[in-house]
C-alpha cells in the first residue's frame, strides 16, 4: 500500500517537532477528545486548525497530530481525501496509509488563506514614514490618478525601470503606560492624507482623564494604493521622478509614500503555536478592527499591540479576554452611586475569555492576527494572554 508522505529521518523529525512544539509535548492520548475515530479523511475546506479542533481540546496543538503521523513528511501538504490516523496511544498505530487524489485540489493549510490575502497584499507597517519619498503632484494637475496615469515623486531615489508600491498612511498605533491603573491604552489615531493625525475629541479627553506614566509610537500604518515603473529621474534641473502608475488598485494622490516592491512580502503556510514569550498583564491588546469597526468575530482582522520586537511571530496564537469590570460593592457602599466610587475601592471583577486568535502578519511592535473562534464579539481593548490562559 503506498504511503501518503515520504517518510524523513528521525532525527530531521526530531527537531522540526521541537521547533513547532516550543511550549512542550502534550500526551496526545489525553488531549483527543472521547469517541474520537481511529481515522480521519481530510475533507474539502478543512484548515489545519479545523481538524485539530475536532479531536484536540485545543486546536492550536494540531502539530501533535503530525507527530503521531510519521508518514506525513510536510504537514502542509495534506490534502482533501487524504487519511490521518488518530489511532495512537493505548490504540495502536498506523504506519502506512493511502493519499487521496492530488488533482484539481489545493493542499490544506492551517487557516483560511482567502480571509487574510488582502491584508497580507495591501498593509504594512512602519516606525517612521517621514523619510519615505513621496507623490508631490500628478499629471496635468490632477487631484487623482490611476492605472495608466503619471505620478511625479520627491526624494526618490531610483533608475528607469525600478518598480515602487504606493502606500497611503492611514493610522498611528501607540502606546500609553497609564500610572496607578490595571491597564494600559493602546490609542490608534486616523491620519489624513499628509500622514497627519486628525483631531478626535474621544483621543483628548481619554488622554486628559488618564495621565501617562509612559507613552511610546508603535507603528504607522500603511496601505497599499497602486504601484508602478519609474520612466524617469530627477533629471536636468527637475526636482521629482515620474513613475507610471499600472496597478488598478486605488486611486494615488499627492502625498502617498513609495516603498520599493517586495517579491515575497508574507508568509503562505502558517503553523499555529503558543507565544514564545510571556508578555506582562497589559502589554498586548486588540488595538483595532479591520474596515474601521469596533468588533470582531470569527474570521475578522484585528491589530495586536505586539510584535517581533515582543518575541511575536507569524502563527502565533493569543486567547482573547475582556478586561473584567471594576464595580461598586453594593453592600459596602449602599448609600452611594456607583459613578462616584473611588477607583481604589472598587471591586476588580475577573477577565472574560472571548476566543482565540492566530497572527499571520509581524511587524517590529505590531502584528495583524486573524480571529480563529470566540464565544462572544472581540473589542478594541480587549487583552491577549496565552491560549491556555485559564483566567
Amino acid at each position: 500500500m503506498a504511503v501518503m508522505f515520504k517518510r524523513i529521518s528521525h532525527a530531521s523529525r526530531t527537531v522540526a517537532v521541537a521547533a513547532l512544539l516550543t511550549f512542550g509535548v502534550h500526551a496526545l492520548a489525553q488531549d483527543l477528545v472521547q469517541g474520537h475515530p481511529d481515522r480521519y479523511v481530510v475533507q474539502e475546506g478543512d484548515t489545519l486548525w479545523s481538524i485539530a479542533g475536532k479531536f484536540l481540546q485545543r486546536p492550536w496543538l494540531w502539530p501533535e497530530i503530525w507527530q503521531a503521523n510519521p508518514q506525513v513528511a510536510n504537514p502542509h501538504e495534506i490534502y482533501p481525501g487524504d487519511v490521518i490516523s488518530l489511532a495512537y496511544g493505548d490504540r495502536g498505530t498506523v504506519a502506512t496509509l493511502r493519499p487521496g487524489p492530488r488533482e484539481s485540489v489545493s493542499p490544506v493549510n492551517a487557516i483560511p488563506l482567502g480571509e487574510i490575502e488582502p491584508f497580507l497584499k495591501d498593509l504594512h507597517v512602519v516606525g517612521s514614514f517621514e523619510q519615505l519619498p513621496y507623490v508631490v503632484a500628478l499629471e496635468e494637475d490632477r487631484l487623482r490618478a490611476s492605472s495608466g496615469n503619471v505620478a511625479y515623486v520627491r526624494g526618490l531615489q531610483a533608475n528607469p525601470g525600478e518598480r515602487f508600491t504606493v502606500y497611503r498612511p492611514t493610522v498611528k498605533y501607540g502606546f500609553v503606560e497609564r500610572a496607578g491603573l490595571c491597564c494600559d491604552l493602546h490609542p490608534a489615531s486616523d491620519l489624513d492624507n499628509r500622514g497627519v493625525e486628525r483631531d478626535d475629541w474621544r483621543r483628548t479627553w481619554s488622554h486628559a482623564l488618564f495621565p501617562a506614566k509612559d507613552s511610546a509610537v508603535l507603528g504607522h500604518e500603511l496601505m497599499r494604493v497602486n504601484a508602478g515603473t519609474v520612466t524617469r529621474g530627477a533629471v536636468a534641473g527637475m526636482e521629482a521622478s515620474t513613475l507610471l502608475l499600472d496597478d488598478t488598485g486605488h486611486e494615488v494622490r499627492p502625498g502617498d509614500r513609495l516603498m520599493r516592491v517586495d517579491p515575497q512580502p508574507y508568509d503562505l503556510v502558517f503553523t499555529p503555536h503558543a507565544p514564545a514569550v510571556q508578555q506582562d498583564y497589559g502589554r498586548l491588546q486588540v488595538m483595532s478592527v479591520a474596515d474601521g469597526l469596533t468588533t470582531a468575530g470569527p474570521r475578522s482582522v484585528v491589530a495586536i499591540s505586539g510584535g517581533a520586537r515582543q518575541g511575536i511571530d507569524n502563527g502565533t496564537v493569543f486567547s482573547i479576554w475582556r478586561v473584567g469590570s471594576n464595580v461598586a460593592d453594593p453592600i459596602e457602599h449602599k448609600f452611594g452611586h456607583g459613578d462616584f466610587t473611588g477607583f481604589e475601592k472598587k471591586v476588580r471583577l475577573p477577565d472574560e475569555y472571548a476566543g482565540h486568535v492566530m497572527v499571520f502578519r509581524t511587524f517590529e511592535n505590531v502584528s495583524y492576527g486573524l480571529v480563529m473562534e470566540s464565544i462572544r464579539p472581540t473589542q478594541v481593548g480587549y487583552e491577549l494572554k496565552h491560549p491556555d490562559a485559564p483566567y
